[in-house]
């Protein structure tokens, strides 16, 4: 993957630093903040304007979202490439030596509707033919409604949380289901798969633990790391794999494609997660280091199942009733 400016000054133009680049993902976070708010109450912001690439919805709100990315992109010097949720991939500037994997918004329902389980999310990566999750260099992940924020770097150890009312990451030490506080995805999931998969984990942890629907990968697994989630789990992508033919069944509630975790949903999610020490998986249990990060296709979407701990980890993955 490369542009038609990539490499035509290599050698010439020195990188930032780790710092530089933190300034400048925290201030695109801030700015489509900024954006989304100012907007979150105006007409036209639940009004759904089309589809993504991925053939997700697309609503008004995202569309001020995304004019906040490419404004705040035009507005600076660094060169990048840039592959966002509504706009694919796009460059600015020469010889553009990162890519930035841009979620504007991850959580568009609720950020219209009000809610607070909803950010920006923003992975860096160096620019690549085929750059992956595993490439991922800088991450953060941003509040919408709080501007509270989760940093990470491969120059730093560990992440680095601003705007928390106590010391983050703050995992928890459960390790049974039924005590599990945990979020699961509908969206573009047809309702009777997921609970034939794993509604008798509802059912034993409703009472004892916690069930929540966020609509937003990384709200959930980053509220593994305020310590408020013990799990996040979306096993819709594996059924697929599983049962192919289960195709139309998800092609219907997807209104007409498949909409399962995209690269962009949790580019950021996975770094963050793995650094501050969460156990953060495909639904095979298999790392998601190898998502190609400007793939939408259905061989590259993703499951996800992350925990605070290994033993819940391993404890999920053996007691969703999987197809046979």
């Amino acid at each position: 993957m490369t542009g038609p400016e990539h490499g035509s000054q290599a050698g010439r133009r020195q990188d930032p630093g780790a710092a530089a680049l933190r300034q400048y993902v925290t201030g695109l976070a801030s700015a489509v903040r900024e954006a989304v708010l100012a907007a979150q109450h105006r007409a036209g912001s639940r009004s759904v304007r089309g589809h993504s690439p991925g053939g997700d919805a697309q609503f008004g709100l995202d569309e001020v979202a995304e004019a906040a990315v490419w404004q705040y992109i035009v507005g600076h010097d660094l060169p990048v490439a840039v592959y966002s949720e509504d706009r694919g991939l796009k460059y600015h500037g020469t010889d553009p030596r990162h890519l930035l994997v841009v979620d504007p918004i991850d959580g568009t329902r609720p950020a219209v509707a009000g809610l607070e389980s909803a950010t920006v999310s923003v992975a860096v990566a160096r620019l690549s033919p085929h750059p992956r999750i595993a490439d991922v260099e800088h991450a953060l992940l941003m509040e919408l409604r709080t501007g509270a924020y989760l940093y990470g770097d491969l120059a730093t150890p560990g992440i680095t949380a601003h705007g928390y009312d106590h010391p983050v990451p703050a995992l928890t030490r459960t390790t049974d289901p039924a005590r599990m506080f945990w979020s699961l995805e509908f969206n573009g999931h047809p309702a009777r798969l997921m609970t034939e998969a794993y509604g008798h984990l509802i059912d034993r942890s409703a009472n004892t633990g916690g069930v929540f629907v966020f609509n937003s990968a990384t709200w959930s697994i980053s509220r593994l790391l305020t310590g408020q989630l013990d799990a996040y789990v979306d096993i819709g992508n594996r059924l697929l794999r599983d049962d192919p033919a289960l195709l139309p069944e998800f092609e219907r509630v997807g209104n007409g494609r498949v909409l399962h975790l995209f690269p962009y949903d949790i580019a950021a999610a996975v770094f963050l997660a793995e650094r501050a020490g969460a156990v953060i998986t495909d639904a095979y249990g298999a790392p998601l280091g190898g998502t190609v990060l400007t793939d939408l296709t259905i061989t590259n979407q993703q499951s996800c199942v992350a925990a605070s701990t290994p033993e819940l980890h391993r404890a999920l993955l053996a007691a969703v009733r999987w197809k046979e």
